[in-house]
């Protein structure tokens, strides 16, 4: 490795030393800089791009050339140069277009010249998106995030980006990535990243994914989560109904005419794009555009989004993508920052030769030593010269992430993140730091710590957990944790404790083993379907006690493995002596006499609680997602996902007489899940389960199937519960049941027609939920609601069907991120 990358230098310097450098910088007439403008060796794909102040450089070998500079809504201008060894200084103006009008007779309601044009471009729209089946190319792609201002507190809390500088003007993020790109359509693609580097960050990989963002395709996705149903291209076949056009004029290159046709949405509150796209007459492809996506345009996250791409001819017929740049900008909770990411095109090869087992499963690989470049390496290959602001970063980032390293430093960042926050006390838990060891200590939330039940009445749960990376790398997956808790009820005077041990690792793919043991209290339904928060607020003031609970001691040993190909492992052995628990106190703040608290077991299915027993369990299962990718790291490679649905099957058995056990049944479960993405249709989720006992000699009452019901205003997971059924009311040990539940998300679809609600971004979701198990157990919810309240709560209406007939009616709440309320 060490001779091959001496080699490689070596090849590098000694071109470097032959080849002249030309520089120079492009301006307009007006001596404003043209950011990112491209630089062509005329006849060829090589050039270069300009970066944000106008500047360019690239290295010639001797020899005559003509040098074209570009630039969106300008005329080109050509200069031809002699190369010698000696480096030459060459700026660019650019003037604008003076477009030409072509001669149109104007009568009341005439079409626009710029429709027919449009209409061409939409026909040969099939022609080009399929054209290059086959190519690949290199790319380079520099990022930058920059703040302009920002809040001094956020949520309470100091705003400290660790630099030392407190200035509002900023760079956030900066990073550059030297990459192969692969594509063989219709699906098949790959990167690979041979060079990357982040600002002050040594280990990390930066943006590695050089994404061509075709206006060939109707439907157009930018990035990820801008809009979920895509945005709709302004030649998509349908475009005619969406768009309106106006025709600017045209402009002359090469001989070519270019039509100059503005872009303007027919209706706003639609994925739609606005601005300049120009098209070549005669065969009517994309030349270069220049589109932008605001919040009109139904897109989340970011305010606004600038779009410009370049395209230059690589023989008569074919065109190929120079550069690509996107400008984005937000503001959001008194931040206020702004970007650009620029990607440039070069060593287009159109007729590749791939062997045979080049595209697999992995879609991005980045090499070993990718990060590790030194500066002159870069300086000899960027095509866009860094920025003063940006050499800047790279020094003072560089030497604060040394600085970082200083055991004096980390003891001090230890001090000033340790220090308690009122919020991680009450909702999240507090962490305290120990860098220099790679630990970190986490203690549980007082609202994790206080509850109340009719068992234990009030009670403390002390907890918490300990973690420690066992490598130096940050990305590392090698490491171990603890996690102790004690639990004390007032009202029953029991006292349980209990620890996890887990490690995780895996070079490769992700694995972990864990292993647990001591006395604890859980739910007769182990998925806990009701939150010790919930059932608290639910007993104490509403005089509900939903959950029901029941005490074990006992040992449990779980692993998970990823094996490739999407396929996950999983299983474990667990002992459990289950001990019956009792009510032990009716206190409540409501004390409402019209109301009595329920037994500790559920009434629904059983006349008394269950008796005292052992029941020693094993489960194995299969997980697949098929055609899954994966980003391969040089230390580990991380599952993306897949466009194909999710088989899940696993097993779970009884052992009859083992260390005492009383329990003797067989049982299996097969799930199915996916979510499509129907682009402009929305989004539709579903998760089908079927299964059942294949023995049930002897069944308690906890190891029946159970589903996750749900009495409160708080919503249960939505692919996994049922918002309005009883905790207990359908649970069995039946020897078949199945149930499903589905979801359309329509992102937008229908309400963007809603005054109202698109002012508000309210989006529209629908669905249902099913259960059957037997002609006595047939339940069925469906439900109505509107999501991205506030861009984080869901609100719904829900119908509950039991037997065909409606048999209640519920409002439900869910709040992203906080799982069960």
């Amino acid at each position: 490795m060490r001779i091959l990358t001496l080699i490689t230098l070596f090849i590098v310097c000694n071109t470097s030393l032959r080849a002249a450098r030309i520089s120079g910088k492009i301006t307009d007439e007006n001596g404003q800089v043209l950011v990112y403008a491209s630089i062509l060796v005329k006849g060829t794909t090589q050039g270069t791009t300009a970066n944000k102040e106008g500047d360019y450089f690239l290295h010639l070998q001797p020899g005559t050339y003509t040098l074209v500079a570009q630039y969106v809504g300008y005329n080109r201008q050509e200069k031809t140069i002699t190369v010698t060894t000696d480096n030459i200084t060459l700026d660019f103006q650019l003037s604008l277009h003076q477009l030409n009008l072509k001669e149109v007779i104007v009568r009341p309601g005439a079409e626009d010249p710029a429709y027919e044009i449009i209409r061409n471009a939409i026909k040969k729209r099939p022609y080009y998106l399929n054209q290059l089946n086959n190519f690949q190319c290199e790319v380079y792609i520099k990022g930058q995030l920059q703040l302009r201002a920002y809040p001094k507190k956020f949520l309470g809390e100091k705003v400290d980006f660790e630099d030392g500088d407190t200035s509002q003007r900023k760079m956030l993020f900066l990073s550059e990535t030297i990459a192969r790109y692969s594509v063989e359509k219709p699906r098949r693609n790959k990167i690979e990243v041979l060079s990357t580097k982040v600002s002050g960050k040594s280990d990390e990989f930066g943006l590695s994914t050089p994404q061509i963002i075709s206006f060939y395709e109707n439907n157009i996705q930018v990035g990820r989560n801008l809009n979920p149903r895509g945005f709709i291209s302004p030649i998509a076949s349908g475009a005619l109904y969406y768009y309106r056009y106006q025709y600017e004029g045209s402009f002359t290159e090469d001989g070519r005419e270019i039509s100059r046709i503005r872009v303007i949405p027919k209706r706003r509150y639609e994925p739609l794009f606005s601005g300049y796209i120009n098209i070549t007459e005669g065969d009517w492809r994309i030349h270069s555009l220049q589109l932008r996506l605001t919040k009109a345009s139904q897109m989340e996250l970011i305010d606004s989004l600038n779009i410009e791409q370049l395209y230059v001819p690589y023989n008569n017929d074919v065109w190929v993508i120079k550069t690509q740049v996107l400008y984005p900008a937000v503001k959001v909770l008194g931040f206020d920052a702004f970007g650009s990411f620029v990607n440039v095109y070069s060593q287009f090869n159109i007729e590749p030769s791939f062997t045979p087992k080049f595209f697999n499963n992995t879609y991005l690989k980045i090499y070993e030593g990718s990060n590790k470049k030194p500066a002159d390496f870069w300086d000899s290959i960027r095509p866009v010269p860094l920025q003063a602001e940006e050499i800047a970063d790279y020094h003072r980032k560089d030497s604060l992430e040394k600085a970082h390293k200083d055991p004096h430093y980390l003891d001090s960042i230890d001090r000033r993140r340790n220090q308690p926050h009122l919020f991680a006390v009450l909702a999240t838990g507090q962490n305290f730091y120990r860098e220099k060891k790679r630990e970190i200590y986490t203690i549980n939330p007082l609202l994790q710590t206080v509850a109340y039940n009719t068992v234990e009445g009030w009670l403390v749960s002390f907890g918490g957990r300990y973690l420690k990376r066992l490598d130096t790398i940050p990305a590392s997956r090698r490491a171990i944790s603890i996690e102790p808790a004690v639990r004390y009820g007032f009202s029953n005077h029991h006292l349980n404790a209990a620890g996890t041990f887990t490690y995780r690792h895996g070079r490769k793919y992700f694995s972990s083993i864990s292993i647990s043991g001591g006395k604890w209290v859980y739910q007769v339904n182990n998925a806990n379907p009701i939150s010790q928060f919930s059932n608290t607020i639910r007993s104490w003031l509403f005089e509900r006690n939903y959950a029901k609970f029941y005490e074990a001691w006992y040992a449990r040993f779980h692993f998970s493995k990823d094996v490739g190909n999407g396929i996950s492992l999983f299983g474990g052995l667990k002992y459990e002596d289950r001990i019956p628990l009792e009510n032990t106190t009716t206190y409540s703040l409501g004390d409402r006499k019209s109301i009595e608290f329920t037994p500790n077991y559920p009434i629904e299915i059983m006349s008394e609680n269950f008796k005292r027993h052992q029941a020693f369990i094993g489960n194995f299962g299969v997980s697949w997602l098929p055609g899954t990718k994966y980003i391969e790291y040089p230390e580990r490679i991380m599952n993306i996902g897949s466009k194909y649905p999710t088989f899940t099957l696993s097993f779970t058995q009884g052992v009859h007489n083992l260390l005492g056990s009383d329990v003797d049944y067989a049982k299996w479960r097969f799930d199915v899940s996916e979510s499509l993405n129907l682009k402009l249709g929305g989004n539709f989720r579903y998760n089908m389960s079927i299964g059942g006992f294949l023995r049930r000699d002897s069944v308690a009452v906890i190891d029946y199937t159970h589903f996750n019901g749900n009495q409160i205003l708080a919503s249960v997971e939505y692919l996994h519960g049922f918002q309005l059924l009883p905790y207990y009311k359908y649970s069995n040990k039946n020897r078949l049941y199945a149930e499903g539940h589905f979801e359309h998300h329509f992102n937008g679809l229908l309400t963007n027609k809603i005054p109202l609600f698109r002012n508000i971004n309210w989006y529209l979701v629908m669905g249902a939920n099913a259960i059957y198990a037997d002609s006595d157990k047939e339940y069925v919810e469906v439900f109505a609601g509107f999501e991205n309240l506030l861009k984080i709560a869901r609100v719904d209406l829900v119908w509950g069907f039991d037997k065909g007939r409606v048999s209640t009616f519920g409002v439900r709440l869910g709040i992203r991120g906080f799982g069960k309320l």
